[in-house]
């Protein structure tokens, strides 16, 4: 079982930022998929950024394609706090953004994901 608790959110007006963190504890694999989901009311979760980890430490980020190089997602060597640094923000970014963390793989089909936290909001106005 892993827990992860997201922090960052906040309000902003077009073309600013924010960082989003997420902690992580628990049982974390060395080969895993760590990274960030996104919601948008009466739309299906999407992924933002995830980062896969090989039994190497090599780290292999993955994103979603509206991200345009916006966006970056990175984490600490241990697997144990992610984070997501959001320029350039636009209205359509405007959504619940959820840690996410899975082993062995990455993916973007987000029902593959049993392990969720519960949620940082991010509002940008135009």
């Amino acid at each position: 079982q892993v827990h992860l608790v997201e922090s960052g959110g906040g309000s902003v007006q077009t073309g600013g930022s924010l960082k989003l963190s997420c902690v992580v504890s628990g049982n974390i694999e060395r080969v895993r998929c760590l990274g960030w989901f996104r919601q948008t009311p009466g739309n299906a979760r999407e992924r933002v950024a995830t980062i896969y980890t090989a039994i190497n430490g090599r780290e292999s980020p993955f994103y979603g394609d509206f991200v345009k190089g916006r966006f970056t997602v990175s984490q600490d060597d241990a697997g144990k706090t992610s984070y997501l640094q959001l320029n350039s923000l636009e209205p359509e970014d405007t959504a619940m953004y959820y840690c996410v963390y899975r082993h062995p793989a990455c993916t973007q089909t987000a029902s593959a994901f049993a392990d969720w936290g519960q949620g940082t909001q991010v509002t940008v106005s135009s």
